[in-house]
């Protein structure tokens, strides 16, 4: 993944924000990225056009060897779908669905059939620790329980790009830490690139770079020669 002289604006006239200025930043295949800062200085917004669900207002953005912003519409939903797997702050589970069954959303959505996308989904969630939990719906788990499925379902459809928009700002610090060792374990992989975004300085550990954001520049970059790597 690579960034290059990256903008992004909101609004016009009176009303325009610039939130990134010129970013360049680069995620490599194998790694866990992490992206650092404080809050308002522009990270949610980088991963969002990383992500291709919001568009840069300049510069170059090249995800798994394409750019997304040259395909139309469809083919840029198409390829997030195949490619990309958010893991959100809010969780966003279907409240009427189990948590085996919102583990299956991305599968289903490809066309895949309910009944394959189920048991994948409850041989993921049971390697997530949740194989006693599967036919329970949302507001029947804990807030780390719901978070695993939410990253169950990020990580179903074996994306080449994983996306973590702050993991781990709503947990504690136990419920944390075995986040941070699941995305450690199941995120990285040799033909996948995973980018963390948060404040927690608890999960710079884990990250084979750190990407330190102010005021919507890279402001450094620190690479971690031994990060906490955790095996499921």
């Amino acid at each position: 993944m690579l960034c290059r002289s990256v903008e992004k604006v909101f609004g016009e006239g009176d009303t325009r924000t610039p939130v990134l200025r010129g970013v360049d930043m680069e995620a490599t295949y194998g790694e866990l990225t992490v992206l650092a800062g404080p809050s308002g200085c522009g990270k949610t917004t980088l991963l969002s056009v990383i992500a291709g669900l919001l568009d840069a207002t300049d510069g170059r953005v090249e995800v798994l060897g394409t750019e997304p912003a040259l395909m139309k519409e469809s083919q840029r939903v198409l390829f997030r779908r195949i490619n990309i797997g958010f893991v959100f702050q809010q969780f966003h589970l279907l409240p009427a669905l189990t948590a085996t069954e919102n583990a299956a959303v991305p599968l289903i959505a490809a066309g895949m059939k309910r009944s394959q996308a189920r048991d994948r989904a409850a041989d993921l969630l049971d390697r997530l620790g949740l194989g006693h939990r599967l036919n329970a719906r949302p507001r029947e788990l804990s807030g780390g329980q719901q978070q695993r499925v939410a990253l169950a379902r990020a990580l179903i459809h074996e994306p080449r790009l994983l996306v973590a928009d702050e993991p781990t700002s709503a947990l504690d610090a136990e419920s944390g830490r075995a986040v941070m060792d699941l995305l450690s374990s199941l995120g990285r992989s040799p033909d996948r690139a995973l980018i963390v975004v948060t404040h927690d300085e608890r999960v710079f550990r884990y990250a084979d770079r750190t990407v330190h954001m102010e005021d919507g520049r890279i402001h450094r970059t620190e690479m971690n020669p031994s990060p906490s790597i955790h095996h499921a």
